[in-house]
Protein backbone atom coordinates (compact mmCIF):
# COMPACT_ATOMS: atom_id res chain seq x y z
CA UNK A 1 0.00 0.00 0.00
CA UNK A 2 0.96 3.46 -0.51
CA UNK A 3 1.95 5.58 2.55
CA UNK A 4 1.29 9.48 2.09
CA UNK A 5 2.28 12.55 3.85
CA UNK A 6 0.62 15.69 3.23
CA UNK A 7 -1.18 14.38 0.32
CA UNK A 8 1.84 12.96 -1.65
CA UNK A 9 2.87 9.18 -1.99
CA UNK A 10 6.59 8.83 0.49
CA UNK A 11 6.77 4.72 0.16
CA UNK A 12 4.87 2.02 0.64
CA UNK A 13 4.54 -0.53 3.47
CA UNK A 14 3.09 -4.03 3.64
CA UNK A 15 1.25 -5.38 6.60
CA UNK A 16 0.22 -8.66 7.04
CA UNK A 17 -3.37 -8.40 7.08
CA UNK A 18 -5.56 -5.45 6.92
CA UNK A 19 -9.10 -6.32 7.74
CA UNK A 20 -11.90 -4.52 6.41
CA UNK A 21 -9.69 -1.31 5.27
CA UNK A 22 -10.06 -0.72 8.83
CA UNK A 23 -8.05 -2.90 11.36
CA UNK A 24 -4.01 -3.51 10.63
CA UNK A 25 -3.39 -7.83 11.76
CA UNK A 26 0.30 -8.02 11.91
CA UNK A 27 1.26 -11.55 12.39
CA UNK A 28 4.69 -13.23 14.35
CA UNK A 29 6.03 -16.38 14.78
CA UNK A 30 9.12 -15.38 17.83
CA UNK A 31 9.52 -16.88 21.03
CA UNK A 32 8.66 -13.42 22.61
CA UNK A 33 7.34 -10.15 21.85
CA UNK A 34 9.84 -7.11 21.99
CA UNK A 35 9.84 -3.32 21.63
CA UNK A 36 10.47 -3.38 18.38
CA UNK A 37 7.32 -5.50 17.06
CA UNK A 38 5.26 -3.00 19.09
CA UNK A 39 6.66 -0.20 17.23
CA UNK A 40 6.75 -1.54 14.05
CA UNK A 41 2.61 -2.36 14.41
CA UNK A 42 2.15 1.26 15.70
CA UNK A 43 4.34 2.64 12.76
CA UNK A 44 1.64 0.54 10.34
CA UNK A 45 -1.21 2.10 12.07
CA UNK A 46 0.10 5.82 11.63
CA UNK A 47 1.38 5.44 7.93
CA UNK A 48 -1.90 3.89 6.80
CA UNK A 49 -3.57 6.26 9.25
CA UNK A 50 -5.78 3.77 10.91
CA UNK A 51 -7.68 3.74 14.51
CA UNK A 52 -7.24 -0.21 15.88
CA UNK A 53 -4.54 -3.00 14.86
CA UNK A 54 -3.37 -6.05 16.30
CA UNK A 55 -0.13 -7.44 16.96
CA UNK A 56 -0.62 -11.97 17.52
CA UNK A 57 2.53 -13.52 17.88
CA UNK A 58 2.01 -17.75 17.81
CA UNK A 59 5.66 -18.52 18.56
CA UNK A 60 5.44 -18.20 22.24
CA UNK A 61 4.54 -21.55 24.69
CA UNK A 62 1.20 -19.32 24.68
CA UNK A 63 -0.91 -17.38 22.48
CA UNK A 64 0.88 -13.66 23.47
CA UNK A 65 -1.29 -10.21 21.03
CA UNK A 66 -2.10 -7.13 22.05
CA UNK A 67 -5.03 -4.41 20.70
CA UNK A 68 -3.80 -1.36 19.46
CA UNK A 69 -4.95 1.90 19.49
CA UNK A 70 -3.84 4.74 17.17
CA UNK A 71 -4.20 7.98 18.97
CA UNK A 72 -3.02 9.91 16.18
CA UNK A 73 -5.97 8.62 13.42
CA UNK A 74 -7.79 10.94 11.59
CA UNK A 75 -11.11 9.00 10.91
CA UNK A 76 -11.99 11.42 7.89
CA UNK A 77 -8.93 10.77 6.07
CA UNK A 78 -8.57 7.07 6.97
CA UNK A 79 -7.78 4.01 4.09
CA UNK A 80 -11.55 3.74 3.96
CA UNK A 81 -12.84 7.04 3.26
CA UNK A 82 -9.53 7.26 0.68
CA UNK A 83 -10.91 4.02 -0.91
CA UNK A 84 -14.32 5.01 -1.04
CA UNK A 85 -13.83 8.63 -3.09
Amino acid sequence: MNVLYKGKMVGTRRVDFLVENAISLEIKALSKLEDIHLAQAINYLEAYNLEIGMLINFGAKSLEYRRLINPKCDIGKSIKSIKSA
